[in-house]
């Protein structure tokens, strides 16, 4: 009790629409309703307001401040061959780099974010990208203004989750193909706000549908009425170029023929012998006895026109077609249960690790509604990726139709415990099973789930599973250099003769303070991979100059990190140059590496070459 609680209770009362969820008094909102002058039917419009708005059309248009350094134990033991990604950082920075190298090359999205509810630990992020005269200087702000827009840190109000969400989906919706297509799942707490937020981003002719997810059973104890559902919003970035969502007509059987190539036949025979989605081996059709249309339908049979099924001695005939070729829409109403999800982790003993996991089914649906017409190469993206039931359902759908979907998983290594003033390590709440089980973040969770899932599928598909299944993945972290090494890169003089200091070592995983054993060039080397393009699987060959090690990519760019460079270094790269041993259209070097002396002679010997090559020099 405060000396107003009864005050602000009485206001609650006569006034509810200026409280706040969490009881607060929202006093700017009160404040805007007594002006004189409140609405400016010209210059508003019909829009989403919210604090933050500036701030975050700012943050989705900043560059990344972190480093992308690769787990070496896990890119080249388990994941070396793989085709999938899995990335542990802050998904806004994760987003950011894969502006470069995977913009416009997303087939699907699929996102479970924060749903606001008050108890599923969602806050705004601590901290601003930028100090307070900074953001006066960007936005004309004054210090009331300033206060404000800082108001949301650490609250779960409406604005801090649309500050939140906001850069996000502006970024997600770059890396989509022209073709490709957004899926959110979200409940009531902020559907209505999402979908004003998705319409201002994609544009209301983008919308595609909104689902109703039937996902529980009971709930006797609700306050007011059974909320037995959630949302799944749906947008295309170019409806024009966009697919509809596709599944195999309910009524046709499906069947696989010698060449791995599903077909379905439409039979009200079939329907009712087998069921809604009967399945036949191939060995189950038969060739007509007798003469009668024989050859007309073994003609039919050998270039895929028809296909036959024998039930005793009725013979039915019926037209042959591929399965991605004639699908039925999607129904807005879908059923997917809680305890399904729970299920999932449980055939992989990590049940009672999370409260609320989205059921594998649900996504394979959508992802394979997505996906039916290519399910050779999409790319299905997953920023807030949880416990991994994206990728579960990816590899599920290729096991079971030999298609080459890929993932990218992106999760914050959120983690399961804080320290006390003692120094001792105690569970957070709601983390004490995946702390006991030994996991010490989510992130770790998440890449055990594709470890275990994998293995279940290899051992439920032992027969039928693809030989090049993919079932793994390449594991990349994002984080920020430390304090010492941004210090020194401060302090750095590039006119100074000599180098006292290996900066490269910096940003190895040691001295990043994580683990995967990546030394500092191969944090380096990635990070500028993908700020220059280049996919995560790009070709790299390690070039020889003299004793020192470069990096060539696809034949276009070589790239200089350590130390070591000289004058015998120039020498060789020039001479393997001209004489065209090796073709590059361009060098990058880390400028850290090389004293004045050596970066100008290297300069001047390039400029003398027949053929241009230009030196990109990065600080």
């Amino acid at each position: 009790m405060q000396p107003n609680t009864a005050f602000l209770n009485e206001l609650k009362n006569k006034l509810p629409e200026f409280f706040t969820k969490d009881g607060s008094f929202d006093l700017n909102k009160f404040k805007d309703q007594l002006k004189d002058k409140n609405v400016n039917e010209l210059s508003e419009g019909y829009q989403l307001g919210f604090i933050g708005k500036d701030y975050a059309r700012r943050q989705a248009g900043e560059m990344p401040s972190t480093v992308i350094v690769p787990d070496e134990k896990q890119n080249q033991g388990e994941g070396k061959d793989s085709k999938n990604l899995f990335f542990t950082g802050d998904n806004l920075e994760v987003l950011r780099h894969l502006q470069n190298n995977y913009q416009n090359k997303i087939d699907v999205i699929y996102i479970d974010p924060p749903y606001n509810t008050g108890s599923d630990g969602f806050v705004y992020p601590d901290s601003f990208e930028y100090s307070d005269d900074k953001l006066k200087e960007m936005f004309g702000l004054d210090d009331d203004q300033v206060e404000r827009l800082k108001s949301i840190q650490g609250k779960a109000s409406h604005s801090a989750w649309l500050t939140f969400m906001y850069p996000r989906l502006v970024l997600a919706k770059r890396l989509l193909t022209d073709a490709g297509v957004l899926f959110v799942s979200i409940d009531d707490n902020e559907d209505a706000n999402l979908f004003e937020l998705l319409e201002s981003i994609f544009g209301e002719q983008n919308f595609v549908a909104q689902f109703i997810v039937t996902r529980s059973e009971g709930g006797g104890l609700a306050k007011q009425a059974i909320t037995g559902h959630d949302y799944l919003l749906v947008y295309a970035k170019n409806i024009n170029k966009f697919e509809p969502l596709g599944k195999p007509k309910d009524i046709r059987g499906k069947i696989v023929n010698k060449n791995g190539i599903e077909y379905w036949i439409e039979t009200d025979w079939l329907r009712k012998e087998f069921g809604k989605y009967g399945t036949l081996a191939y060995e189950d059709i038969v060739s007509v006895k007798g003469q009668a249309k024989k050859n007309e339908i073994d003609k039919g049979l050998k270039i895929g026109k028809y296909v036959l099924i024998q039930k005793g001695a009725k013979h039915i005939v019926g037209r042959l077609r591929r399965v991605d070729e004639d699908t039925s829409k999607f129904y807005t109403i879908t059923k997917h249960l809680n305890k399904d999800g729970v299920k999932d982790l449980r055939r992989l003993h990590l049940d009672q690790i999370f409260n609320y996991p989205k059921p594998v089914s649900l996504i394979k649906e959508f992802i394979s509604g997505a996906t039916i017409r290519n399910h050779e190469s999409p790319i299905i993206l997953d920023f807030f990726a949880g416990s991994s039931t994206t990728a579960d359902a990816v590899m599920q759908l290729n096991a079971e139709d030999g298609g080459h979907r890929r993932f990218i998983m992106v999760q914050l290594p959120e983690k399961t415990y804080h320290t006390n003033k003692n120094g001792e390590e105690v569970p957070n709440k709601g983390g004490k099973v995946a702390y006991d089980a030994g996991f010490k973040s989510i992130d770790e969770i998440s890449r055990e789930r594709i470890r275990r899932a994998a293995k279940k599928i290899r051992e439920d598909n032992e027969l039928t599973l693809p030989e090049n299944f993919d079932g793994s993945f390449k594991h990349y972290r994002v984080v920020k250099p430390v304090k010492q090494t941004l210090e020194e890169i401060d302090d750095f003089d590039p006119n100074n003769t000599n180098l006292f200091t290996d900066m490269v070592d910096g940003f190895s995983s040691k001295s990043l303070g994580i683990d995967g054993d990546a030394t500092g060039e191969e944090t380096i080397l990635t990070t500028w991979l993908a700020k220059d393009g280049y996919s995560f699987d790009a070709d790299v060959e390690e070039i020889k100059l003299d004793n020192y090690t470069a990096h060539k990519v696809e034949d276009n760019r070589l790239y200089l990190i350590n130390e070591g460079w000289g004058a015998n270094q120039t020498k060789e790269l020039l001479n393997q140059l001209g004489t065209h041993q090796l073709e590059v259209q361009s060098v990058v070097i880390f400028g850290y590496s090389f004293n004045v002396a050596e970066l100008r002679e290297l300069e001047n010997g390039l400029k003398q070459l027949d053929s241009k090559v230009t030196l990109i020099k990065r600080y």
